[in-house]
């Protein structure tokens, strides 16, 4: 059974059960901000689905949710911020202003969140971007669960890229993806539902293809498109992680674990102002092109922004204790 629940008390909520599990108010609020966000545009492998691990995450110790977030500039268009093993989003915020003013000093700047939290959804944050005017491009690597083609160790994390592209009162374009064929949330649903899997999605402990949830999970995950997905995958591991002096996929255990080792992860974000550039004229003629071809569209441009949103009686009964914890 599901119940309908507006995404403001899943902000509420979200933020409640954060505090009552040791975060301080500014880290609860931007961490429920994410939430929140996540519910709103459908992406709900990255709201309410994290929010118990964040929580008992808290509570032993692997993030630290009262902690400062430090930004500097090693360079006038290199901005880092280090999240001190922290979550991604304080440390996001922090730094945001400072890398959007260097942005459009130098046309082009970069942003290096070092040492954080699992970010989850990327894209909350390359719209923040292009609310500035500016184009966003992010990059974060995960825990190790993606083998290499013809490969059965999992070597690299699911390690997304997102975009978003300012537009004319909205963004022109977004996405958020994953370089792997799927997000792994999708196999632990999957598996918790007792459904099968695509075939291509996943191999088992031996490298055979599989369409049951638990053997991908014992197994590894295919990247998406085959070599060119993971092509793009080990240049988000070399970025998420060189750039920010973050740990690799390989050294970071389960992400939603409840104890052990802090995530330490980075995300790596690209920041283009666009001012006097062709940009706007280039991308309409694309746009229209698109437009034409009846099915087709372009990303992000039919995404819906939800004012609520069904949820399960027995998970949302589990954010209202967390939050009375």
């Amino acid at each position: 059974m599901t119940m309908d629940v507006t995404i403001e008390e899943i902000r509420a909520a979200s933020e409640a059960a954060l505090l009552a599990h040791g975060a301080g108010a500014f880290q609860a609020a931007e961490v429920a901000r994410a939430v929140a966000r996540a519910e709103e545009t459908g992406n709900i492998i990255c709201g309410l689905y994290y929010l118990e691990s964040y929580c008992t995450q808290l509570a032993s110790g692997r993030v630290n949710g009262t902690v400062e977030p430090e930004v500097t500039a090693p360079r006038p268009g290199a901005i880092q911020v280090d999240a001190k093993l922290g979550f991604a989003q304080p440390a996001f915020a922090r730094a945001l202003p400072r890398v959007v003013e260097a942005a459009r000093a130098n046309g082009v700047a970069s942003l290096s969140v070092c040492h954080s939290h699992t970010c989850t959804s990327l894209g909350f944050f390359t719209e923040q971007i292009a609310a500035a005017g500016l184009i966003g491009i992010g990059m974060t690597n995960a825990s190790a669960i993606v083998s290499g083609p013809g490969g059965k160790r999992p070597i690299l994390g699911t390690n997304p890229i997102a975009f978003t592209v300012p537009g004319d009162g909205a963004p022109a374009m977004h996405a958020d993806f994953s370089t792997a064929a799927v997000a792994l949330g999708k196999i632990t649903m999957a598996k918790a539902a007792g459904e099968p899997i695509p075939l291509g999605w996943a191999v088992d402990a031996d490298g055979q293809p599989t369409t049951d949830p638990e053997a991908a999970l014992g197994g590894s995950l295919r990247s998406a498109a085959d070599y060119k997905g993971w092509a793009l995958g080990l240049l988000v591991e070399l970025l998420a992680a060189g750039m920010t002096g973050s740990v690799s996929s390989l050294d970071v255990k389960g992400l939603k674990l409840p104890d052990g080792p802090p995530h330490d992860l980075g995300q790596f974000y690209l920041l283009i102002d666009p001012q006097g550039t062709a940009l706007a004229d280039r991308f309409a003629r694309v746009a229209q092109a698109v437009a034409e071809e009846p099915g087709v569209r372009v990303p992000g441009a039919a995404r819906r922004v939800l004012s609520s949103v069904p949820v399960e009686d027995r998970l949302w009964a589990r954010v209202r204790e967390l939050g009375a914890a």
